[in-house]
């Protein structure tokens, strides 16, 4: 009888943990939080799957006649404008202009028109019936196989299945919530506005539309996600799994939590690499490559070329200098944010025009310069402290030059 009554109890555990797994997996959780409970799962007998399922909150499902879409996917057409009240309406076929047979709208006159309105309400109304009007726009244009899912806090644009569009919606609200915990004094998102998440299918969409916002001519390198804050903030990530993404939905919406600060490129970078890290758990270097790069790092970095990584362009080279800038402002940041009150000092002060060399003189009494030369392991060099001036005139340089 025992050994029924023992099999029985197996049994029951062993269905108990199977059904928590794929609840954990079709989780919205970090990949690293979703592997831990896993472990509690199947170590700790019944409490383990107890624990995972009231940490887990319960996900969206599926309608269950399959040939319909679940609430929140849009099936209203493109709008050809918008209007509320009595006001004027809003012709948005006019101010919508093409580049690579997809839609870009005059976010300046879109913004034109909101405010001319007397209501703060109804200027925000206005501002986002825009944005979701150009979403239905582009989903049109990407193909019927895109679909716009819209949750409280997000829009997901993307050909996705719509269970995994929907865990992706969470995911990003998630993520907002935890980005301003963890970015504490800094991060900020619009009360009402909803984070924007549009999800390319392959390299060649992803680049046409990026190069929408890019000069025609010149090299760039390659990326896999991108925040774009011009007139309409929202970030664009290339379709892969889920827990493929989640790091570069956790980097780029740290951008776009930061980018009312217009922050140095170095320091915008260094915040979104790490909290990158601690929220997806991605892009830990292990031990055996940290002497590799190190050695790597001391024979990049010259007086030159960390003039380019005050100024940002470093961040842009097509050499291993974009992945030891990267590395770099991470490492800084690091370093600088252990304090973090005196950090988010720095940081709320921090200019772009001269990479945040007066804030630091001002919250940390420290020369920029003369620290990243501790950190390159060599003695102090003026050369090395950031010259904005050298910065315009290799901009002036670059403009003057035949194409």
């Amino acid at each position: 009888m025992s050994e029924f009554l023992l099999c029985g109890v197996g049994a029951l555990l062993l269905v108990l943990n199977a059904h928590t797994t794929m609840r954990v997996l079709a989780s919205t959780e970090p990949v690293w939080r979703k592997g831990l409970i896993l472990w509690l799962v199947w170590l700790i007998p019944f409490i383990g799957a107890w624990l995972a399922r009231i940490g887990i909150p319960k996900q969206a499902q599926a309608p269950s006649n399959p040939g319909a879409k679940p609430i929140g996917f849009s099936a209203d057409p493109a709008p050809e404008s918008i209007a509320l009240r009595e006001g004027p309406a809003f012709a948005l076929l006019e101010h919508m202009g093409r580049y690579n047979s997809l839609p870009f709208l005059d976010w300046q006159k879109l913004n034109a028109w909101a405010t001319s309105m007397d209501d703060a309400d109804l200027q925000r109304v206005a501002l986002e019936q825009g944005r979701r009007a150009w979403l239905l726009h582009l989903r049109d244009a990407l193909g019927p196989h895109f679909h716009l899912y819209e949750s409280d806090s997000a829009y997901v644009l993307s050909s996705l299945e719509d269970v995994v569009a929907m865990a992706t919606a969470g995911y990003v609200e998630s993520t907002r919530k935890r980005i301003q915990r963890v970015l504490a004094g800094l991060a900020h998102f619009p009360e009402h506005g909803k984070s924007i998440l549009v999800v390319m299918d392959d390299d060649d969409a992803y680049y046409d539309y990026v190069s929408g916002y890019y000069p025609d001519s010149g090299e760039f390198a390659f990326s896999g996600g991108m925040f774009i804050d011009a007139g309409c903030p929202h970030f664009l990530v290339k379709r892969a799994d889920l827990a493929a993404i989640e790091p570069v939905i956790a980097h780029e919406m740290t951008h776009s939590a930061l980018s009312h600060l217009k922050l140095p490129r170095w320091l915008d970078e260094g915040l979104a690499v790490n909290t990158e890290r601690k929220l997806a758990g991605a892009g830990v270097i292990p031990l055996g490559g940290r002497e590799q790069l190190r050695r790597s790092h001391l024979r990049f970095w010259d007086e030159a070329r960390i003039q380019e990584f005050w100024s940002g362009a470093s961040f842009f080279r097509t050499d291993e200098g974009n992945q030891l800038s990267y590395e770099l402002a991470r490492i800084l940041v690091e370093q600088m944010g252990q304090n973090w009150e005196l950090f988010t000092r720095f940081a709320s002060s921090a200019k772009r025009e001269d990479g945040g060399a007066e804030a630091a003189r001002e919250v940390y009494d420290m020369d920029l310069g003369a620290y990243a030369c501790i950190l390159m392991e060599r003695e102090p060099d003026a050369r090395w402290t950031p010259d904005p001036q050298s910065w315009r005139d290799e901009e002036r340089v670059a403009e003057e030059s035949p194409a």
